[in-house]
Parts: structure tokens; C-alpha cells; sequence
């Protein structure tokens, strides 16, 4: 956990140091002032959902059928309302992060929103961001405020709200998907495949990019499966390809892949209102971006020169071979997911198709590996679709078990093995220790914190420190700003990992605390 060290204090903005070209960010802390389409389905390499012969979902009991359904669906729409909760459950119980970007592109320009301090990154200096899904949050964070939580934990609670109902209603998309193709029982075990999937357990309820435009992913994916109501299943998939784009810009080629696959499928009908649904999405960003950033699209246009046309992303974050991603895909895939190769191949050479979730997930995943800036958790939206086209040919497979003890036998099984995925990606760490440790630091009477071993990247913020007080980071008690917080009696608390400086720390006047997990907190009155 070495990093180069940090100073955060109260700067203005006319204070702020520029961005350097090997910081990932810059701390600046600022003050602020109905009928089914007549046309074919299907396409060379492209599948329609008419590959499969779909299962009626009912609507209503018929006269005279005995009402035994409903109860079923109820009692499934609790287990998948308990799975969707789950991600954002252990989000705010463990806290922590699985990039800078959770915390320094999401939570602490809400924060900034709010409160009007904050550490803003160099992304928000040059207009690289659009202020959607921050702005979002800042609604739900205040709104906290206004109800008096002022705890840390308790108000990452009240942000977590509009992400736990978008990852249901993704949930929901993913049984209905699977629910055409494998039954109700089938669509059940599947939707709990995808649900269970660890790398979603840990992404899904975090304010990542990543994760939030997955979940909408998802949701698009299962209203262009649709072969009714076209007019409705275009607007709601396109509103949601568009609003995945502007959770996170690289998105964009899921859209790409996806129109194309409507137009080789020639579904035209629904091509059509798609493309007005995301239209509409696109109106609303370029007015969002007009009021935020002075010009209509403007981050979407500075995203795109500094990450695709000027190369300075791979210059400045680094470049790897397309070999970075074989280990983590190899990880990250279920034992499962691989059952549906052979059946997959099969439709293959049967259809000469491919699904949509496939062939949007392909599409995508050669677009990283051609891409010369990688990172793992790139990965997770093309993940998440592929999992949701492997689940549910698996889980008809397992439902259809003559024996009930190899039925149940195997689907334990391969829901643990997708569970497991999480020991393995993603592969960092989290730092949730570190972010507990920081907000139990600075309760009560806490004056200015030091965090060592650690740097402005992994810290969390004003976000987690729940109040305007001055903080510094340093990895060596040589370095300026422990020798600056040893000085200033302002700093009474201090967050330390694997006790680095803890004997420097101890001859400064800090006592020990506590310990929560790998950190020490010690406080100096």
C-alpha cells in the first residue's frame, strides 16, 4: 500500500496545483459559490429471440385453472428481492473500494454538491464528466442531511437507495430473460446464477461506473428480447443502452453492437423506437452538460479526445497486451458458464446466430482487448452480460434432471461455484478496514486526521470523514506531512496500516485506540 503522499487541506480553486502527468488525480479542494413485427428474425451470426421456443409467461389465472401460480410468483419475487438487496447490503457493511473512481467520481463530487467542499479529481477540472449520476446521489445525500444522518455509515445507506432498486429491476430483466427460455423454475435457478455471481456481488452495489451501467445493460438486453408491445420494449432498451452510456461512456459500444444486431436481424420496428428512446437520453445529457459544463456534450467530447484520439490515456495510466486479460477472464468465469459452450456452439452451427447478450458481450470484450489502456475491472459489464446468456441453457439443463437428488445436487453446486468467482475477481484490494477505521477515527471530538501508509488514491475522502476538518496521507514518518501532523496538535487521531510508524506515532503523543482488522487508530488529546 505504498503510495506517494498527499496533502489535503482547504484550498480555493485559484490555489489549486495543476494536474501532473503520473497522478491519477489532482486534490483540489474547492468552495463553491403491441403487435408482434411481420419482418424475419433472424440474420447470419446474429439470433433473434425466436431461436429458442419461449415459455408463456402468464398474466392472469384463466377461468376454471385452479389459483395456484400466484402464490409461486410471489414467493419468487422475495428471493429475488432478498438476492437483489444483497450487493448493496455488503457494500455498506464492509465498506471500502474497488477503484479511486467509487469514491472520487461519484461519492465525493456529491459530497462537493452538498456540502460545498470536497476533493475534486482532474476529471472534474476538465470537464471529463458529466454530472448525472453524482448529481443523483447528491439528491438522496441530501435528503439524508435534511433527516439529520450525519453518520458516515448511516447516509451511505440513504445514497445506496437508487442503486439497490436499479440492481432489482435489473434482476427482474435477467428472470424474464431467462424465464422465455428455460421455464419458470429454470428462469428461477437462473436469475439466482446471475444474482449469486460474486463478481456482481461485490461490483453490483458499489458506485462504480461499471456497475451502474451493467445493471442498465441488462434491463436493455431484456426489453430488445421482447417479441411484444415493440414500441415499448424499443423506448425502455433504448433509454436504458442510453442511460448506460452516460453512467459510463465506454458503454457505447454496447450500443453500437446492439443496433447492429437489430438491423442484421431486421427488426426494424424496434430498431426504430430504440433509437428513440436513446435520442432522448442524449437530449437530456447534452442539456445536462450545456448547464453544468457550458456546452452541450462536452464531456462526452473531452472523454473522448483525452481516452480515444489523443492516446494520452495508455500514456499516462500505461499499456498492456491483450495476454492482461486472460487471467482474470479465466477467473472470473463461473464452472458453470462453461456447460453452455457446447450448447452454445450447437445453436451456432444450427442458426448460424448468436444472442444478443453474446454477441454485445464479444463485440465489447475485442473492442478492450484491441484497446491499448486495460484494467481489469473493464471487464465486468461484458462479464455480466455473458453470464446472463450462459445461465439459463445451464439452468434449463438442471431443471429438466430426472433424479430430484442430482437436480438439487447440481444446482447447489454451481450456485457456489458462482459465489466463488468473487475470491478471485476482483483481484485488489479493497481497503474496507482502512474505510472503517477512518470513519470510527473520526467520530466524537476528532480534529484533523493522518492516514499512513496509504495516498490520497486509496483514502476515502470527505465523503467518509463526514466533516470538514484537515487530513493528510504519507507513507514514511520522513515524509512532510507526518512531520507536519506531528507538529500540529490539530491532528488527533491518525490511522496507521500494519502499524508502519506506529513507534513514531507513539513519541508524537498517539496512543492506541483500537485495531480494526490490519489498521491501528490511536488518538492524542
Amino acid at each position: 500500500m505504498s503510495l506517494p503522499s498527499h496533502e489535503v487541506g482547504f484550498h480555493s480553486p485559484s490555489g489549486s496545483a495543476p494536474g501532473r502527468a503520473d497522478e491519477r488525480f489532482t486534490p483540489c479542494v474547492r468552495e463553491r459559490g403491441r403487435e408482434e413485427s411481420a419482418a424475419p428474425v433472424s440474420a447470419p451470426l446474429l439470433a433473434a429471440p425466436t431461436d429458442s421456443i419461449p415459455t408463456p409467461e402468464p398474466t392472469s389465472l384463466a377461468p376454471g385453472v385452479t389459483p395456484q401460480v400466484a402464490p409461486v410468483r410471489n414467493w419468487m419475487r422475495w428471493v429475488l428481492g432478498a438476492v437483489a438487496l444483497l450487493p448493496g447490503l455488503i457494500a455498506v457493511v464492509q465498506l471500502g473500494r474497488i477503484h479511486p473512481d467509487e469514491v472520487y467520481q461519484s461519492l465525493e463530487p456529491a459530497w462537493w454538491r452538498v456540502h460545498g467542499y470536497g476533493v475534486l479529481a482532474w476529471e472534474w477540472r476538465d470537464g471529463l464528466r458529466n454530472w448525472a449520476v453524482p448529481g443523483v446521489l447528491a439528491g438522496f445525500l441530501k435528503l439524508a442531511d435534511l433527516l439529520g444522518i450525519t453518520h458516515p455509515r448511516a447516509y451511505r445507506v440513504v445514497v445506496a437507495i437508487p442503486q439497490v432498486a436499479l440492481h432489482a429491476w435489473s434482476l427482474w430483466a435477467a428472470y424474464r430473460f431467462a424465464q422465455r427460455r428455460a421455464g419458470t423454475a429454470g428462469g428461477l435457478l437462473s436469475t439466482l446464477l446471475v444474482g449469486l455471481y460474486g463478481p456482481l456481488l461485490v461490483f453490483a452495489g458499489r458506485t462504480m461506473a461499471e456497475s451502474i451501467s451493467a445493471s442498465l445493460l441488462v434491463v436493455a438486453v431484456e426489453a430488445l428480447d421482447r417479441r411484444a408491445r415493440l414500441a415499448r420494449a424499443g423506448l425502455v432498451g433504448g433509454m436504458a443502452l442510453g442511460l448506460a452510456v452516460v453512467a459510463r461512456y465506454p458503454s457505447a459500444i454496447f450500443v453500437l453492437a446492439a443496433l447492429v444486431w437489430l438491423a442484421a436481424a431486421r427488426r426494424w420496428r424496434l430498431l426504430a423506437f430504440t433509437c428513440a428512446g436513446g435520442l432522448g437520453v442524449a437530449v437530456a445529457l447534452g442539456a445536462l452538460d450545456w448547464a453544468t459544463w457550458g456546452s452541450p456534450f462536452h464531456s462526452f467530447f473531452a472523454y473522448a479526445r483525452f481516452n480515444v484520439f489523443s492516446g494520452k490515456a495508455a500514456a499516462q495510466f500505461g499499456a498492456d497486451a491483450p495476454s492482461f486479460y486472460v487471467k482474470p477472464l479465466l477467473t472470473a468465469v463461473p464452472l458453470w458458464a462453461w456447460a453452455a459452450v457446447p450448447v452454445g456452439i450447437a445453436a451456432l452451427r444450427q442458426h448460424r446466430a448468436l444472442s444478443l447478450p453474446v454477441w454485445c458481450a464479444a463485440v465489447y470484450t475485442g473492442v478492450l482487448l484491441a484497446t491499448a489502456h486495460k484494467e481489469e475491472r473493464f471487464l465486468y459489464p461484458g462479464l455480466v452480460l455473458g453470464v446472463l446468456a450462459a445461465a439459463p441453457p445451464v439452468a434449463a439443463g438442471l431443471v429438466q434432471l430426472a433424479r430430484p437428488a442430482g437436480r438439487w445436487g447440481l444446482a447447489g453446486l454451481a450456485l457456489v461455484t458462482s459465489m466463488s468467482a468473487a475470491a478471485f475477481f476482483p483481484s485488489g484490494d479493497l481497503r474496507a478496514d482502512q474505510f472503517r477505521a477512518i470513519v470510527a477515527a473520526t467520530r466524537g471530538n476528532a480534529r484533523g486526521l493522518l492516514i499512513v501508509n496509504e495516498g490520497l488514491w486509496g483514502s476515502g475522502g470527505f465523503f467518509y470523514l463526514g466533516k470538514q476538518i484537515p487530513w493528510l496521507t504519507c507513507d514514511w514518518p520522513h515524509d512532510g506531512a507526518f512531520q507536519r501532523a506531528l507538529r500540529d496538535r490539530t491532528f488527533n487521531r491518525a490511522v496507521t496500516f500494519e502499524d508502519r510508524a506506529l513507534a513514531e506515532l507513539q513519541a508524537g503523543g498517539f496512543q492506541i485506540v483500537r485495531k480494526v482488522g490490519r489498521e491501528t487508530i490511536l488518538s492524542r488529546e
